[in-house]
């Protein structure tokens, strides 16, 4: 992938080689470098500048919770659009949480959160969504509740076993009609 580091190195190797741009062909060695230091350390303070102000894993997570939560009282009510609308987007946050932070530090070492997201999609994630497209209400509570096993392992495994999921025993939101006839305010 070119970056735009990678981009002004290669243009930069160019203008050297052919004699073009307002460098000329004679440029000192030393200006060089010291052109490329500076444009990398504002590069490197511009990439912390940008780490600060994307949210941190907990802050996803805090949409995970607030995505699954909905999933169950959608499901409860059976409203199937909405409950598979807050699947997809439990799905998805989950993804962002993992892009934010792909390895956590453990007292083990490092745990990397790639495979086992990818186990729980595979699996329970997976599963209840085969519910909610089948419109199981039989079946999904026994399927959230699994999911919720999973989760925690995957807390537990990162040194995180005081964050304990549950059901739920209201929703997130309140301004949200669950019942599926509703037609509206």
């Amino acid at each position: 992938m070119l970056t735009p580091t990678k981009i002004w190195l290669a243009a930069t190797i160019v203008m050297l080689l052919t004699g073009s741009g307002t460098w000329g062909a004679v440029r000192p060695a030393a200006a060089q470098d010291a052109g490329q230091a500076s444009e990398i350390a504002k590069l490197r303070a511009e990439l912390e500048e940008l780490r600060g102000r994307v949210p941190d894993q907990s802050h996803v997570m805090k949409d995970v919770g607030y995505h699954f939560t909905n999933l169950w009282f959608a499901a409860q009510a059976r409203n199937w659009p909405l409950a598979k609308f807050y699947l997809d987007e439990t799905r998805s946050h989950l993804r962002w949480a993992v892009r934010v932070i792909p390895v956590r530090r453990t007292s083990a070492g490092s745990l990397d959160l790639r495979p086992i997201l990818d186990a729980l999609d595979r699996t329970v994630f997976s599963d209840l969504d085969r519910a909610v497209e089948a419109q199981d209400a039989r079946g999904f509570p026994d399927l959230y509740r699994r999911t919720l096993v999973g989760c925690y392992a995957c807390h537990q495994a990162a040194e995180k076993p005081y964050l304990r999921p549950r059901v739920p025993e209201q929703p997130e939101v309140r301004i949200l009609d669950f019942d599926p006839s509703s037609t509206g305010p």
